[in-house]
């Protein structure tokens, strides 16, 4: 089969076309042949280093497809079921061995690769709004990166749930895909100094979150537009990490909260990962939650995948196919 290997820590180059045998399927995992796999930023994050990877390895953290084979012991998927996965690596492939309880039905009416395009963002994007804080009409919460995978998907859950949403984006472009999403104000960030901004929007009271998966350039002015005790929940850094900084800020910036979430922890169990896919997928089928497929990128393309990732020239969701 064609594999995407990483050799190495480094930039997209590092991203090589392998040819490599089928995986075969040990006990409790499932052979799962890809329809598609997701890009996102954590990628990035193990294809750069910054994330711990044992080299080489085949990246790509979702994916969707049938299952092929399964390995003794696995009872939750047959072959031939249309399955999808986040979290776990090697999708950027024509086959992956998958850990079988990882593994989530694909509802009729979903395709493979809408849920390949939903899983890790959309499972994201709700449990950002109904965990981590859980969001509630009338809230204010501020999400950046608005017009992006998550962003997009995350302002359509919290307008659902009738919070005000303000966006940041750095396009009029973006701005308007944001503000078909749902967001109610909009704040272009290359125009305008989203601090000042939000104070004014808010009359000053600030919000109750906000959403940052920018990092670097974001984190410390985020923290200013939080009403007192409000939450900075940072989820990722597309801009850098965010240096250390002393907690004492926080308690004079108003007693604030500030968690750093990942997804893995809101999937921790089978029953809170299947409760959570359905969730999003019962958003879909029920038209709440629409998908932005902005790309798809044959496998051999995954350089430049990356490249229009990190370049923040894409918008909504991108694919990998095989």
């Amino acid at each position: 089969m064609k594999a995407i290997q990483v050799k190495q820590p480094g930039g997209p180059e590092v991203m090589e076309l392998v040819e490599s045998p089928v995986p075969q399927a040990k006990a409790n995992e499932a052979v799962v042949k890809l329809a598609a796999a997701g890009v996102n930023f954590i990628d990035v994050y193990f294809r750069e280093g910054r994330y711990k990877a044992r080299f080489p390895f085949v990246p790509g953290q979702e994916g969707a497809g049938t299952v092929t084979a399964v390995g003794a012991g696995v009872q939750t998927v047959k072959v031939g079921d249309r399955v999808a996965w986040c979290g776990l690596p090697g999708s950027y492939a024509e086959y992956a061995a998958v850990e079988a309880d990882r593994l989530v039905p694909i509802p009729e009416g979903v395709s493979e690769r809408e849920a390949a395009a939903a899983l890790l963002q959309g499972m994201t994007a709700h449990y950002l709004s109904h965990d981590t804080y859980t969001l509630k009409s009338g809230e204010a919460a501020l999400v950046h990166a608005a017009a992006g995978g998550v962003g997009l998907l995350l302002v359509q859950m919290a307008h659902n749930i009738g919070a005000r949403v303000i966006a940041t984006v750095s396009t009029e472009a973006k701005a308007k895909l944001a503000r078909e999403a749902g967001a109610d104000d909009v704040i272009l960030y290359t125009h305008t100094d989203f601090e000042s901004e939000t104070k004014r929007l808010t009359g000053g009271k600030g919000v109750d979150v906000v959403y940052d998966s920018v990092g670097k350039t974001t984190f410390d002015k985020g923290l200013n537009i939080l009403r007192p005790r409000g939450l900075m929940v940072l989820f990722g850094g597309s801009s850098g990490a965010v240096p250390p900084f002393d907690l004492i800020a926080l308690s004079q910036k108003g007693s604030l909260y500030v968690t750093r979430p990942t997804l893995a922890h809101y999937t921790a169990t089978r029953e809170e990962l299947l409760a959570r896919s359905s969730a999003v997928f019962g958003m879909m089928s029920a038209g709440k939650l629409k998908l932005r497929i902005e790309h798809i990128y044959p496998l051999a393309e995954a350089q430049q995948a990356h490249r229009d990732l990190e370049g923040r020239k894409t918008t909504g969701k991108l694919l990998l196919i095989s």
